[in-house]
């Protein structure tokens, strides 16, 4: 499917490559908002926050995976991004999350927590929330 209003994307987590091939759009979200990124994009390297990430692969075809943190890198016609996680929405185990939400704000709500502790703590909710958000949709 080359051609010059597509380019080529990585997506890879610890466990492997997610998806890999030519796509016509890159949908997510980074720290400081939302972005979109289309052939031919100027240079980003953005770390990136939970989210619902979109791969438009055609006119007809659209991936989607609920993103945790990582990173992205957009260079000559290429996105790769480095996640933590990316789970296909409808794999996602809405019990499994309310558990891991109510397991991070205790983490939060203990004062004895240091504070690199909390921080993981945050990051946690954080993409709990925003897992949980993506398996109601």
């Amino acid at each position: 499917m080359a051609g010059e209003n597509t380019f080529n994307v990585e997506v890879l987590t610890p466990e492997g490559e997610v998806f890999g091939g030519e796509v016509v759009q890159l949908s997510t979200r980074t720290v400081t908002g939302e972005i979109g990124i289309l052939a031919r994009h100027v240079p980003v390297l953005a770390a990136l926050k939970p989210t619902l990430l979109k791969v438009k692969v055609s006119d007809s075809e659209t991936r989607e995976w609920a993103q945790s943190h990582g990173m992205l890198q957009v260079f000559a016609n290429h996105a790769q991004l480095l996640l933590e996680e990316a789970i296909e929405p409808d794999r996602l185990n809405r019990e499994s999350l309310e558990e891991q939400k109510a397991d991070a704000e205790a983490r939060l709500a203990d004062d004895s927590t240091g504070e690199a502790a909390r921080e993981v703590a945050e990051r946690d909710l954080e993409r709990v929330e925003a897992f949980l958000k993506i398996a109601q949709a």
